[in-house]
C-alpha cells in the first residue's frame, strides 16, 4: 500500500497548508497567519487556541514540529521553526524548561506494589472498572469532605496536564506533554526521577516486576507510537519500540500488561486531518499489538479494520482519497482471563465503507489476536473526518465521501464488571450519550442501553465511566449543548436509573471552555464517585442519592514543589486517583473545548 502521508497536517497547528517561501529572516506573524490560524483561530474545536499556545515555551513548540507535528514540520527549516516557535511564544529560545526540580533527598526502596496500597494504570486492575476498594483508598466517605491541598506539581512546556497518573510502592508516575516521564514522591511530590520519550506522554503507566531479577518496569506508550519499558526504580531505558510507521499514529490508551506481553493500542492524529487541503485521508488503521515485556519484540499485531486501505475517489482538486480507514483505539484494553479474551473499544471510521467494527467493542483472542466479535450497538454510519462533511470547506474531499459523522466513538474502555447475580458484563459508554451492558458470553449481545446524554463529537460519555457492586456511573460532556455535564448513577443489573444530579453552576470566569461539561473520567471508592469537570472543579458525590459531598475549583495558580509556574483549568481526560489516604488530578486541557493549565495536585486529610 502506497501512503501519501508525507503531507499529513495534525491539528495541533495545522501547518503546511501551502508551501513555504524561504527568506533570510523569516516571519513567525506571517507563517502563523498563512499556515496555522486556519485552524488555532478558532476554525478547529479539536485545535488550541492562539492564546493556549502562547502559554508554552518556544522549545516546546519546536519539540511538536519535531514530534507529533513532524510532518509539517519537516517543510519547515530550522529558522523557519524558531521565528514561528518564538512569534507564538512572545519569549526567546534557551532557558531551563525543567524548572528548579526539587530532588529527593534519598531513594525510597523500591518494593512489590502488590505488597502496599496502589492505583497501578488506568484502574486499580485490568477490569477497567474505575473502583478503588476502602483498604486501597484509605480515604471514607465521612473523611472526604475534610480532603485539603497537599502539594502541587507544575508541568513545564504545557497547556494541558492530560497525563493518567500511576501510584505504587511509594512513588506516583505521570507523563507530561513535552515527552517528560516522572517518577515522584507519593507524599511530597520530589522527584526521583525523570524520562525523556520522543512524544508527548498521556498514557497510563503500568509497574510490574522482571521476570527473575527482583526489579520492577514501568510500561508505556507516547503521541509518536512508542512503547516503552524504563526500570521503574531509576528511570533507566530497558527497550523501547516503535510500534506503528504511519506518520500520525499515536499511543493514548495504557499498554496493559498480562502475563509476560504488553498489549498495546493504536490511535491517530488522522481524524483531525480534514481541515488541511494537502493530506491525501486516509491511510490509518486501528490497531492492537501484542509484545514480549522482556525484550519488546512483536507477538501479533491486529488490526480493527481486515482490509488495507485502498485508493477511491479524487477529490475536485486531483487528490486521492484512501479508505477503509479509522477505528482507533483510545483506551486501555480489559483483560477476561476467565475466557482467555482482551476487549477494546473502537472510534469511529475516517473513510468508508462503513466498517462493522468501528464504533464498537471488540473482543480478540489473547493468544493470538484473532478477534472472535465486534459488537456495534449504534449501527448508524459515522464516518467523519474535521473539516469534510456538508458543512467542510475543504476542496480535498471527495463528494461521494463527503460524509459528516456523526463522530460517535468509543473513547470509553470497555469495563469488565460483575452484576449482583455474579453473571460478568461489560459496561461501556459512548459519545453518543449512550452507555451499554453487553454479553461477553454471546458475542456482545446488548443486554441494556441507558441515555445519559444527548451526544455531540465532544459530548455524550467522552473519557471514562465507572462501576461498583451496585451501579454503573456515567458522566456527560455534551459540550455544545445548552445544558452540558450532569452524572448519572444506573442499576447495574437492569440499567434503570437510580439517581441523576445535574452539573452545578460553574465554578470559573465566563468564557470559552468555562462550562459545566464533565469528560474527564470518573473514579469510585466505597460510597464516593469523583469526577472533575470543564469549569475547572473537581467534586466528590454520594453514591446513594449524587449529593455533593466536598469540591475544590482548581482555577488559581499554585506554587509548585519543582519551581514551574503552575495554573489549573478544565478537568479533562484521566480519572481522579485515590489510594493511601490520598487523592490525585491532574488539571488543565487546552483543547477540544477546555481551557489551559499545567499541574498535579494532590490532596490528604487534615
Amino acid at each position: 500500500m502506497s501512503f501519501r502521508s508525507h503531507h499529513a497536517v495534525p491539528a495541533l497547528f495545522c501547518l503546511g497548508l501551502a508551501a513555504l517561501v524561504r527568506g533570510q529572516s523569516p516571519d513567525g506573524a506571517a507563517l502563523y497567519k498563512r499556515d496555522c490560524a486556519v485552524c488555532h483561530d478558532g476554525a478547529n474545536p479539536r485545535a488550541p487556541l492562539r492564546d493556549a499556545l502562547g502559554t508554552r515555551s518556544p522549545e516546546a513548540i519546536v519539540e511538536a514540529l519535531n514530534g507529533i507535528m513532524r510532518i509539517p514540520g519537516s517543510r519547515l527549516n530550522g529558522a523557519e521553526r524558531r521565528a514561528l516557535a518564538e512569534y507564538l511564544t512572545n519569549k526567546k529560545m534557551g532557558g531551563d524548561l525543567s524548572g528548579a526540580m526539587t530532588r529527593c533527598a534519598s531513594q525510597l526502596s523500591f518494593q512489590d506494589p502488590a505488597s502496599s496500597p496502589a492505583w497501578n494504570g488506568w484502574s486499580p486492575d485490568r477490569s477497567n472498572t474505575g473502583f478503588q476498594s476502602a483498604k486501597q483508598a484509605g480515604l471514607t466517605a465521612d473523611a472526604v469532605p475534610h480532603l485539603k491541598l497537599k502539594w502541587a506539581f507544575g508541568f513545564p512546556d504545557a497547556n494541558s496536564a492530560w497525563g493518567a497518573i500511576t501510584v505504587a510502592s511509594g512513588r506516583l508516575f505521570t507523563g507530561g506533554q513535552n515527552g517528560s516521564v516522572y517518577s515522584l514522591d507519593a507524599k511530597t511530590g520530589c522527584v526521583y526521577w525523570t524520562f525523556s520519550a520522543t512524544g508527548g506522554v498521556r498514557t497510563p503507566i503500568t509497574i510490574a516486576p522482571r521476570e527473575g531479577s527482583g526489579k520492577f518496569t514501568a510500561y508505556f506508550g507516547d503521541n509518536s507510537a512508542y512503547a516503552y519499558a524504563v526500570d521503574a526504580f531509576t528511570g533507566e531505558k530497558l527497550w523501547s519500540r516503535k510500534i506503528e510507521e504511519h506518520p500520525v499514529a499515536r499511543i493514548t490508551g495504557q499498554p496493559t500488561l498480562y502475563n509476560g506481553r504488553l498489549y498495546v493500542p493504536m490511535a491517530s492524529y488522522e481524524e483531525s486531518m480534514g481541515t488541511s487541503t494537502n493530506y491525501e485521508c486516509c491511510t490509518f488503521r486501528g490497531s492492537l499489538t501484542a509484545l514480549d515485556a522482556k525484550t519488546g519484540s512483536v507477538i501479533w499485531k491486529t488490526y480493527t479494520i481486515r482490509e488495507e486501505p485502498t485508493p477511491l475517489a479524487r477529490s475536485k482538486t486531483g487528490g486521492q482519497f484512501w479508505g477503509p480507514g479509522g477505528a482507533s483505539i483510545w483506551s486501555a484494553p480489559a483483560i477476561d482471563a476467565k475466557r482467555g479474551a482482551i476487549y477494546v473499544s473502537t472510534g469511529n471510521c475516517y473513510s468508508g465503507p462503513w466498517q462493522p467494527t468501528c464504533d464498537a467493542v471488540l473482543a480478540l483472542d489473547i493468544r493470538t489476536g484473532k478477534i472472535r466479535w465486534a459488537s456495534q450497538p449504534v449501527s448508524e454510519r459515522d464516518v467523519f473526518i474535521a473539516g469534510c462533511g456538508p458543512k467542510g470547506q475543504n476542496p480535498l474531499c471527495p463528494e461521494d465521501e463527503n460524509e459528516d459523522g456523526p463522530d460517535f466513538d468509543f473513547g470509553n474502555p470497555p469495563m469488565l464488571a460483575k452484576l449482583p447475580n455474579g453473571r460478568d458484563v461489560i459496561i461501556v459508554g459512548q459519545k453518543s450519550g449512550l452507555g451499554f451492558a453487553m454479553d461477553p458470553d454471546d458475542r456482545g449481545r446488548v443486554l441494556w442501553q441507558y441515555r445519559a446524554g444527548e451526544g455531540t463529537a465532544n459530548g455524550g460519555m467522552e473519557w471514562g465511566s465507572a462501576v461498583d457492586s451496585e451501579h454503573a456511573y456515567f458522566p456527560v460532556a455534551d459540550n455544545s449543548r445548552p445544558k452540558p455535564g450532569g452524572l448519572h448513577a444506573v442499576n447495574l443489573a437492569t440499567g434503570e436509573r437510580a439517581w441523576f444530579t445535574p452539573a452545578p453552576p460553574p465554578v470559573c470566569a465566563a468564557g470559552r471552555g468555562c462550562n459545566g461539561a464533565q469528560a474527564a473520567a470518573v473514579s469510585v471508592i466505597p460510597g464516593v464517585v469523583f469526577s472533575g469537570s470543564n469549569d475547572g472543579a473537581i467534586r466528590a458525590y454520594a453514591t446513594k442519592d449524587g449529593s455533593i459531598l466536598w469540591a475544590y475549583d482548581t482555577n488559581h495558580e499554585f506554587q509548585t514543589v519543582n519551581g514551574v509556574p503552575g495554573k489549573g483549568a478544565s478537568l479533562v481526560g484521566a480519572p481522579p486517583v485515590v489510594v493511601g489516604g490520598m487523592l490525585y488530578v491532574n488539571s488543565g486541557y487546552g483543547t477540544h473545548g477546555g481551557r489551559p493549565g499545567n499541574v498535579l495536585l494532590a490532596f490528604g486529610v487534615e
